[in-house]
């Protein structure tokens, strides 16, 4: 009982939080543009996004030792709330120098809740449940990043910033209250230094290669990612001149719904052992990889939104496969782990929008998202090819004597 129960919590709460997170993605992007009238300042927004998140991948591991349970989730919920209540108080015309400020406590506050929550799972819910479990988190974060795209648009337009800043807040703090009745199991591990945690972690890396390989391809991953993002509103535009945020809106349905389906196919899927879920990984990348490929040549709307369900498809097995995977890892490992993965997402695709988007003056798009979606796919290729070799120098390695 008590597993459902937290089971139920987590996902109303990650709903709830994605919700917010995409609501306040889209809606304050566009007020900082409307306020500052300067895509400089935009770039610098994204970049204090990013960077929160960053400086949260370097702390996550010593804060999580320190601090660990429920109380740190609920207090990065009370965080976000807050800095988007800034909003509702400082006067239009003092914002201009706090939202840099606004999007750094957001991206800290996300990135420190996903830390905690992906890393702590394991202490909430049985081995045996977390493929599901993870399945459920995977698809409620689809859901929201479809209700919080498409409704941040109409909500602006029907009723202003202020009431999708006061609301994105209340998402914030209903997430914090579902967080409140969890209860964690004690932690097994003992205090460590830093130091020796990050010896261990590359001990580990060494000793479970495959886990490491795991995590270049997500390096890797995150600039194709961030080239698609860039293109997304280009293609759009592209597609129908006359409709280009209809449409960019239709194909985030098409993709988030792809991904949800693809983590329910995931967890329901047979053999749940370590390499069932790292070939759903590696599966799951190269169909992701290879849908947003085919995306992107398209010259229809209805081709984008056929080729944008695989890239969907992929996104959630790639998803789910990772985090059940890692969550498996010791755990002394897995703070450090789940640090590194938010420190190799964050700085990929902070850098990957920085170097992709000069390629959308030059290159059509189709060109742009084939390169930067053939770098996972090389690294795959750069991963297997490794792994035949591994296996025939291990094949012809003399058997020892008895």
């Amino acid at each position: 009982m008590t597993i459902l129960r937290n089971t139920h919590l987590i996902v109303t709460a990650r709903l709830i939080s994605d919700f917010g997170a995409f609501l306040n993605m889209v809606a304050l992007a566009t007020y900082v543009y409307l306020l500052s009238n300067s895509a400089m300042s935009v770039g610098i927004f994204l970049a204090s996004r990013v960077g929160g998140g960053i400086f949260a991948s370097l702390i996550g591991t010593a804060f999580y030792r320190r601090c660990s349970g429920r109380v740190p989730l609920i207090a990065f919920d009370l965080l976000r709330a807050s800095v988007l209540g800034l909003l509702l108080i400082v006067p239009v015309s003092q914002q201009a120098m706090l939202l840099p400020v606004i999007a750094f406590g957001l991206g800290l506050g996300n990135s420190m809740f996903a830390i905690g929550l992906n890393s702590q799972l394991p202490r909430l819910i049985p081995a045996d449940q977390l493929l599901k479990a993870n399945a459920w988190i995977t698809s409620a974060s689809s859901a929201a990043m479809v209700g919080g795209s498409l409704v941040s648009g109409l909500l602006v337009a029907g009723f202003g910033f202020e009431t999708v800043f006061a609301l994105n807040a209340l998402t914030y703090l209903l997430a914090a209250l579902l967080i409140v009745p969890l209860r964690f199991e004690p932690a097994t591990a003992n205090e460590e230094t830093e130091r020796s945690e990050w010896s261990a972690l590359k001990q580990g890396l060494r000793a479970a290669p495959v886990v490491a390989a795991m995590l270049a391809v997500t390096m890797a991953d995150t600039l194709g990612s961030a080239a698609h993002n860039v293109g997304f509103p280009i293609i759009s535009k592209l597609l129908t001149p006359e409709s280009a945020s209809t449409t960019l809106g239709l194909m985030l349905a098409v993709w988030a719904s792809g991904k949800l389906l693809g983590a329910r196919i995931a967890s329901r899927l047979k053999g749940s052992d370590n390499i069932d879920l790292e070939r759903r990984f590696f599966f799951g990348v190269a169909l992701m990889s290879c849908g947003f490929i085919l995306m992107f040549q398209q010259h229809s709307l209805y081709g984008l939104l056929l080729f944008s369900l695989p890239a969907g498809l992929g996104d959630g097995f790639s998803e789910v496969g990772l985090m059940s995977r890692l969550q498996r890892e010791p755990e002394q490992l897995r703070l450090p782990i789940f640090s590194v993965l938010t420190l190799l997402q964050m700085t990929g695709f902070g850098i990957g929008m920085l170097i992709a988007a000069p390629f959308y003056a030059w290159w059509t798009p189709g060109a742009v998202v084939m390169l930067f979606h053939g770098i996972p796919l090389g690294t795959l290729l750069t991963v297997k090819l490794l792994a035949l070799k591994r296996g025939r120098v291990a094949r012809s390695s003399p058997t020892p004597a008895p």
